[in-house]
């Protein structure tokens, strides 16, 4: 008798990695992908995983970076989203960034030549068909209105909401580079290349406070009555709330001049610098980093103009925002991601309260794998809380949210991890001063997460192989 199938509705991140993840497990799935029949506000592709915001996965430093250990977990749990990943890159010093095309080309050609995967075009409108015993609810922030409401009517919880916006995205033909020049921030990674991995676009006092006026005075997308109470992410803030905040607050967050050198006036510091990375494999797109914005988008022409570089710059994408929504899954989920109120539904993804691509994916990997053992009739085993993948699970599972009220997305971060013995003394027997110490901890932080990773791999590999 032929293995029934596990259904997973949402081919963005999550869903990829969940599918690719439950067919390696050698269980078949139908990955349900509702574009190009519906599309959403963001997408402008129907291929799967793709990028609409930035086209960084963040630091790929496994050592003194969380989301950089969350990569190397990933990886060794044969992560497709990080073999792609790797696959696609484009040079952006220590971060792992990727040319979006073909990056999400090559997950939609790995699932479509998946002999355990099938995919289905068209919307899952409302709760699945009760003949679907394992679904995996993947369909991010931009989830269907139809599929919305029939979750929310399943958890009795009032929807969460939150704004992310999008950066834009510009030919590098038209960046003037008597102007601009390239270098990663303290000259950071081992290639030539990953040294100048960005451009940087320097701006004198005058200009930086004229930026901010005109910042400060333009039109921005007016939201709808029911939209207006929605809080944004903190960590993804459109440039204009943070000028809102402070005139300086740009100059401490994605426009701080540290660590840059000015290549064509060495002896002139920067007031401000404005950032570019590289957005396609072929160099010829650039994102501008951290610029994500809800102006309308005549302002976003003749404001980004104003910075130096960019007099004639010509946009291959403009600046948008899009509605985010998730659930709270400390209260609905259990601890294997499934809905309390309906187990056979599983939630993965930006949906759970996750933020960050990868962040997305690592829980689309869990759900997947988690999915599967439990139709093969295994344990279930989530990760240990010490490594990245199990401290996101903690943290939208709620353990470590108790005594709070709220809950709210979270990148991953060491702050999840549960705490360490601090290292004293480095591997030469000299004691560990000053800012090195935080460095150790994240550094023993991670040789932990690495080490309690592979132990789970390895019993789940030994109890598969008892079978």
């Amino acid at each position: 008798m032929s293995m029934k199938p596990i259904h997973v509705i949402g081919g963005g991140m999550a869903g990829s990695e969940a599918a690719w993840q439950i067919a390696e497990a050698g269980v078949p799935v139908i990955l349900h992908e509702m574009r190009p029949e519906r599309g959403t506000e963001a997408h402008q592709t129907d291929g799967l995983a793709e990028l609409v915001c930035s086209n960084s996965f963040r630091s790929d430093d496994a050592e003194n970076n969380a989301v950089g250990l969350l990569h190397e977990e990933m990886r060794r749990c044969g992560s497709v989203i990080m073999a792609n990943g790797d696959a696609h890159h484009v040079p952006a010093g220590g971060a792992l960034a990727v040319d979006r095309d073909r990056f999400s080309q090559g997950v939609t050609e790995a699932l479509e030549n998946h002999p355990n995967v099938t995919i289905e075009r068209g919307e899952v409108a409302g709760i699945p068909p009760e003949d679907w015993d394992s679904v995996i609810i993947a369909t991010g922030p931009l989830t269907s209105p139809a599929l919305a409401e029939a979750v929310k009517g399943l958890t009795g919880e009032d929807e969460l909401a939150f704004f992310d916006a999008i950066a834009p995205i510009i030919h590098h033909e038209s960046i003037n580079m008597d102007v601009a020049w390239a270098q990663s921030r303290y000259d950071k990674g081992e290639e030539e290349a990953d040294k100048a991995a960005y451009i940087n676009c320097p701006m004198d006092r005058e200009q930086y406070y004229a930026f901010i006026d005109a910042l400060l005075d333009a039109p921005k997308t007016e939201f709808k009555d029911w939209e207006k109470d929605t809080p944004y992410f903190e960590g993804c803030l459109p440039i204009e709330v943070m000028a809102e905040r402070g005139r300086e607050t740009l100059r401490y967050g994605p426009m701080k001049p540290i660590g840059l050198t000015n290549a064509h006036q060495p002896d002139v510091k920067a007031y401000a610098v404005v950032q570019l990375r590289q957005d396609n494999a072929l160099a010829t797109l650039w994102n501008m980093v951290g610029f994500q914005t809800k102006l309308k988008y005549g302002a976003q022409t003749d404001i980004f103009r104003m910075i130096p570089g960019l007099e004639n710059a010509e946009f291959a994408r403009l600046g948008g925002i899009h509605r985010n929504t998730f659930i709270n899954s400390p209260k609905v989920l259990d601890g294997a991601l499934r809905l309390r109120a309906m187990p056979r539904l599983r939630f993965a993804g930006q949906v759970t309260g996750v933020e960050g691509y990868v962040e997305s994916a690592a829980i689309g990997l869990l759900a997947g794998r988690f999915a599967a053992a439990e139709r093969l009739g295994r344990d279930v085993t989530a990760p240990p809380a010490t490594t990245a993948l199990g401290a996101l699970l903690t943290h939208i599972t709620g353990g470590h949210l108790e005594g709070k009220q709220t809950f709210q997305p979270m990148n991953v971060n060491f702050g999840l991890f549960p705490d360490i013995e601090k290292p004293t003394h480095d591997a030469d027997g000299n004691k560990i001063k000053g800012k090195e110490k935080g460095r150790a901890r994240k550094r023993a932080l991670s040789a932990r997460a690495l080490n309690d990773v592979n132990d789970w791999l390895n019993a789940s590999a030994a109890a598969e192989a008892a079978e």
